[in-house]
């Protein structure tokens, strides 16, 4: 049976949903105001980590800096992802937020990677620390990064790309409190290693942290289901619906780090149910799974070696 026979079923209404969510207003003004704050402290903490001569210090805000630019990259693609399709790129640009939580993590990786390698000469060879000014400038950041974070909670649940964001933020506020204790034990017990030790702390803390976004990234970048996304639950759910005895080419991909696509074929011996049948799937699966694109294609006769074979060939 050839491809001319078979049944292509789109579902149109999820398009309303879809299109909805990603032009919606995006994050503009917060990544503006986080990197602008982030930009002017980076300044602030990299001159009185010089002048103080501290290690722990010059880290943060080598890593703020790569902070601000994992921003820049995050807010580029968040903006790139609400341009429409063109005829070269009929997705639009949405993936560009997957490359961005790729990109932002994989600079994190390297500013830790800096970072200790610079702790550990400091440990063989200590150098005199001002304490108490590693104390007020730290202190400083942790209100910065704070303040930041809040502007990426609310988008944090739902968007990888805005999570990095929001995990940085995170990351530096621990970085900086840990910051603030190293300098009051400086100051306490006059032992100039515990600088390096705090800034190999630091490093290792942001790793931690990290590594999951890596993964995630990752995968998506894989085209991976997204986290959250059963394959087995989505197959049992297309299976139970009536009329449909097999299903097979199954793929469920990300298409940013918010939308997912389906694609599937359906083997139904009765033949395409209807239009009416795709758009109440579609509802379903956007409702159950959260995937928002969904393209079916319905069979009458089991098909699937044969287009198997055609495509080898």
């Amino acid at each position: 049976m050839g491809a001319g026979h078979h049944h292509h079923g789109h579902s149109h209404h999820d398009h309303h949903g879809l299109h909805s969510h990603a032009h919606g207003p995006g994050h503009g003004r917060a990544f503006a105001v986080a990197i602008a704050l982030n930009l002017l402290f980076v300044f602030v903490e990299a001159g009185f980590g010089l002048l103080s001569g501290s290690m722990a210090l010059v880290a943060d805000a080598g890593h703020n800096l790569s902070d601000v630019l994992g921003l820049g990259i995050a807010w580029f693609a968040d903006t790139l992802s609400r341009r429409p399709p063109t005829a070269r790129f009929t997705y639009g640009f949405k993936s560009s937020s997957i490359l961005a939580a790729l990109a932002n993590a994989s600079l994190l990786m390297l500013a830790v990677g800096a970072i200790s390698a610079e702790s550990v000469r400091r440990l063989f060879m200590p150098e005199p620390v001002a304490g108490g000014t590693m104390m007020v400038v730290a202190a400083i950041g942790i209100v910065v990064n704070v303040a930041t974070a809040l502007l990426f909670m609310r988008g944090s649940k739902d968007d990888l790309n805005i999570r990095g964001a929001f995990l940085h933020m995170v990351a530096d506020a621990a970085v900086s409190a840990g910051v603030v204790l190293a300098g009051l034990a400086i100051m306490m017990t006059g032992q100039e290693w515990i600088d390096p030790v705090a800034s190999l702390a630091i490093s290792a803390v942001i790793a931690w942290g990290t590594w999951g976004l890596l993964k995630d990234s990752l995968k998506l970048g894989l085209a991976g289901v997204p986290e959250g996304i059963d394959e087995g639950d989505v197959r049992a759910l297309l299976l139970s619906q009536t009329g449909v005895e097999a299903v097979h080419d199954l793929h469920i991909w990300p298409m940013s780090t918010t939308e997912t696509a389906l694609t599937a074929h359906l083997l139904m011996p009765g033949g395409h149910p209807g239009d009416a049948f795709l758009h109440d799937m579609a509802e379903l699966l956007l409702e159950k799974h959260g995937i928002g694109h969904v393209t079916v294609q319905v069979e009458a006769l089991d098909t699937g070696c044969v287009l198997m074979d055609e495509s080898v060939v």
